[in-house]
């Protein structure tokens, strides 16, 4: 009697326990299965998932855990259009956080990105300008940064950007709008402030991007220091000076609404003020704030502490509301107006 019911519950246990194995085994393959369905096409940064090998693979790889299906064709055919080069402003104390920060995130989509330092580090690497620190300096580094890309990078790329260790920039919306321009002409995009040069002139923290032909007559006629000052003063209307000189031009790059691109401040500080009082008297465009005055297609923001780029990665490129599919705009001005000189 206590065999047989040993033997019936031992029959029993083995029953449940197959029964069990079976329900988490289905469940299991329809969990993959749907998954699959979803994302068998999806691309997630650099991993492409076909299968449930490929979705593990990309899961433990620790590079991409955003599963997105997102459609790049257009951007990645921009990339292959608008050759970009940017190159970054730092200093040795902020490598570690700074322009590392720059690196891992928005750094890693342009088609060059190039660090100059007072001193080079062939471990980051940066290149050393051998210039001392201190904004009274930042001319300086303008200039003989510029001077090192044209020399050492001049046919890579047909746009060249400069931009500090705290600025953020979104490389698809950059070539959007360069896509609309030609850069055998001498022109230069920016943050545009109206005083002390006629023409206006581009704040040196939230980027300025210059054109091929821009960056030949800066290397070549701008060397002279009677067109251009070599050090000193305010790096970026010392620059401005020197582009309206040498017959370089402004012009508007706000979006087809009238809304801004390139911005000197944070994104907060745009949405909601809080400007100092010279930013009222230098801005060409208003001094404007809010959501409705900043463009869909932004490009630039300045003033963004490590944790702020960071946190605008993850939100710019893996955040997404379901179900809502954002569709390409139009915001291109077909011809802008450009300030002569």
């Amino acid at each position: 009697m206590i065999n047989m019911n040993i033997n019936r519950n031992l029959f029993l246990g083995v029953a449940i326990g197959l029964t069990v194995a079976f329900l988490v085994s289905s469940l299991n393959m329809i969990h993959f299965s749907s998954v699959k369905n979803v994302f068998q096409t999806g691309m997630t940064g650099t991993h492409t998932i076909r299968n449930q090998k490929d979705m593990r693979t990309a899961m433990s790889s620790g590079d991409d855990k955003h599963f997105h299906t997102d459609d790049d064709k257009v951007a990645q055919a921009l990339a292959k259009q608008v050759r970009v080069l940017i190159w970054v402003m730092t200093a040795p104390v902020n490598l570690k956080e700074k322009a590392s920060t720059v690196r891992d995130t928005w750094g890693k989509r342009v088609d060059k990105l190039i660090f100059f330092s007072s001193e080079t580090d062939k471990n980051f690497p940066t290149i050393g300008l051998n210039i001392s620190e201190g904004r009274e300096h930042l001319t300086a580094k303008t200039m003989r940064g510029f001077k090192y890309i044209y020399d050492h990078h001049f046919n890579d790329a047909d746009w060249f950007m400069k931009a500090d260790d705290d600025t953020f920039v979104i490389i698809e919306n950059l070539r959007y709008f360069l896509s609309n321009e030609n850069h055998n002409e001498p022109i230069y995009f920016g943050h545009h402030f109206k005083t002390i040069v006629k023409q206006g002139y581009y704040s040196g923290g939230g980027g300025y991007v210059l054109s091929k032909e821009a960056l030949r007559r800066l290397a070549t006629i701008g060397k002279d220091e009677k067109i251009c000052r070599q050090d000193g003063g305010a790096e970026d209307a010392e620059l401005g000076l020197c582009m309206e000189r040498m017959g370089v031009k402004t012009a508007n790059s706000t979006d087809a609404l009238g809304r801004s691109r390139f911005h000197c401040f944070d994104p907060e500080t745009h949405i909601f003020g809080g400007y100092p009082d010279w930013y009222y008297q230098y801005d060409a465009n208003g001094a404007k704030k809010g959501e409705e005055s900043i463009s869909d297609y932004a490009i630039s923001f300045h003033y963004v502490p490590p944790k702020m780029m960071r946190s605008l990665e993850f939100y710019i490129y893996h955040l997404r509301p379901y179900g809502i599919q954002s569709g390409d705009q139009k915001l291109n001005v077909k011809h802008m107006k450009r300030t002569e000189v």
